[in-house]
């Protein structure tokens, strides 16, 4: 794997990984919103409401994941054409396609492992 490779993976994980808790955790209020009324005053005890978020979030991953990629490809790019580093990459005769093919395996990786994780798992 070339160097050029290992940049741009790297500058589309932290983004990816921040924007995935970002979305999920946004879920996760979303879902509490929904049953506030029906675990507000009902006696639970701590654990079993977080056990209960555990839960809803093994759902919430399959929303989160599709957007998490889109925005940290989008910040990714957007971050890598601001430095000027896709310029770069471009006079070094590097094709974009060729540079960002990487990025498209992985991506194709995450995708495919959650649709296993949503058939097999949930």
């Amino acid at each position: 794997m070339k160097k050029i490779h290992l940049l741009i993976i790297n500058a589309f994980i932290r983004p990816f990984i921040v924007t995935f808790f970002i979305v999920m955790f946004i879920l996760l209020m979303f879902f509490l919103f929904k049953y506030a009324d029906d675990l507000i005053g009902k006696g639970f005890e701590w654990y079993v409401i977080l056990e209960l978020m555990f839960y809803s979030s093994a759902t919430n991953v399959s929303m989160a994941l599709p957007l998490s990629i889109l925005l940290s490809s989008i910040m990714t790019f957007g971050t890598l054409g601001e430095n000027y580093e896709l310029v770069a990459i471009k006079s070094a005769g590097i094709s974009l396609r060729k540079a960002m093919m990487p990025l498209l395996i992985l991506i194709v990786g995450i995708s495919i492992s959650s649709f296993f994780f949503s058939d097999y798992i949930l």
